[in-house]
């Protein structure tokens, strides 16, 4: 705690590699489950910190608490050869290039950038790619903040981890503010920026003012959103910080352009919820007109029942959030440990639909975010004597899939788009292939 003005202020610490261990032990894991636990680290990223410790975290329910889980890597959480493989050289006490060498291997396998996100998304200005920019559907352009390439904690799931294991070819991110405003100008049928990460919230107000400022020039923009964990892993963000005060106008400053600022927040359990920095946090961002829209991903052992996605849709609502996407986890990192099949997804989605009022029925999902777009799971029927997926695209590169139903077979273990077959077992789903 720092002091300012007489009142005592949260100081945000963040806790590594370094920290690791002891937290693996007060876990209760043995020295052999630590070790292997540290080699997921050396592979996938590991930052937290103390507000999530010692705010979030049920020690007592841990290993299984499901905020326990969402931050720290798990000893099995990726295929045993190679967990093996990466504690063998740990305790050997192997030179850092060897580590780095053979982790690096490991990495190239886990599909680091889904989605297409760099051969498809990445746009040409001049003839070259356009650095830290994304522009995969025609209405949105995402942006990448070089100085916003980290979070207040890392989630042990995010599909974004390459943003944050220090391979400069691996990561997206672009320092160039005017480049940004340039593209959006020269674009007009982009309505919508989404600053993302990393997350943008992690920047002091003034370096994220430059980008977000000149953008209120272009006359053609109707939205901002930006996208953030911090609500949830550091609401002091929003309350105490040096410069909370400073973010909180600049909100206020998009909104009084004109335009619509959405807070995309990334809820991934009611807990979060359940801090009074966390409800205060909301609150005071709702005070300024920006929109707090929240989405997560359904995450085996974290999140994967209907009463936990029924109480936080409740909670959101109650505190002025709009429940917006429950996503399915994506085809990159450890989606074999976390994923949830898609049929349980559904009914995982309906049940939890069931038990709010329509007030949080704005929640859409199940949706696969990918190469050809955003995926729902509508339901499951039968045609002809065949158990069949509904589906539909929320968004697509083509904009004439969007809105358009679709079938899949049924397959009780299908976990992504690429793992459906059309009904009648040829050819190939709208969009794919």
């Amino acid at each position: 705690m720092a002091v300012q003005n007489g009142e005592r202020r949260p100081v945000f610490r963040a806790l590594s590699l370094p920290h690791l261990d002891a937290l693996l032990a007060r876990a209760g894991l043995d020295a052999q489950d630590r070790v292997r636990a540290r080699a997921v680290a050396e592979v996938l990223p590991f930052r937290t910190n103390a507000y999530v410790v010692d705010e979030l975290i049920d020690w007592d329910a841990a290993p299984d608490d499901p905020l326990y889980r969402l931050v720290f890597p798990q000893p099995d959480m990726l295929p045993r050869a190679d967990v093996d493989r990466v504690a063998r050289l740990l305790r050997e006490g192997a030179a850092p290039e060897q580590v780095r060498a053979d982790v690096r291997e490991i990495r190239l396998r886990l599909n680091p950038h889904p989605g297409g996100q760099r051969d498809h998304n990445t746009p040409l200005v001049d003839g070259e790619p356009a650095e830290g920019l994304q522009h995969k559907y025609p209405e949105t352009v995402l942006f990448f903040p070089r100085q916003g390439q980290t979070c207040h904690a890392y989630c042990s799931y995010c599909f974004r981890w390459p943003q944050f294991v220090g391979e400069p070819d691996l990561r997206m991110a672009s320092g160039d503010a005017a480049a940004l405003t340039a593209y959006v100008r020269a674009h007009p049928e982009v309505t919508s920026v989404l600053i993302t990460g990393g997350d943008p919230l992690i920047m002091s107000s003034s370096v994220l003012a430059r980008y977000v400022e000149p953008l209120l020039d272009v006359p053609h923009l109707e939205s901002v959103r930006i996208g953030t964990k911090a609500l949830s892993y550091w609401p002091h963000r929003f309350l105490t910080d040096p410069d909370a005060d400073d973010l909180l106008r600049l909100f206020e400053k998009v909104v009084g352009s004109g335009r619509n600022l959405a807070l995309m927040g990334h809820y991934s359990h009611p807990r979060e919820l359940s801090t009074d920095a966390a409800q205060r946090a909301l609150r005071r961002v709702a005070g300024t007109g920006a929109v707090v829209r929240c989405q997560a991903p359904l995450i085996r052992g974290v999140n994967d029942r209907a009463e936990d996605w029924a109480l936080l849709w409740r909670r959101l609502v109650a505190l002025g959030a709009v429940p917006y996407y429950l996503f399915v986890e994506r085809d990159t990192g450890p989606q074999d440990y976390f994923a949830v099949p898609l049929a349980r997804a559904y009914e995982l989605f309906r049940e939890a639909y069931a038990q709010v009022s329509g007030l949080a029925r704005t929640v859409r999902g199940p949706i696969m975010s990918a190469t050809p777009g955003k995926v729902q799971v509508d339901g499951v029927t039968e045609l002809g004597g065949r158990r069949a997926f509904v589906l539909h695209y929320v968004q697509a590169r083509d904009p004439g899939l969007v809105g358009r139903p679709f079938f899949a077979a049924y397959d009780p273990d299908a976990r992504w788009l690429t793992d459906l077959k059309p009904l009648d077992g040829e050819g190939s789903l709208p969009g794919v292939g």
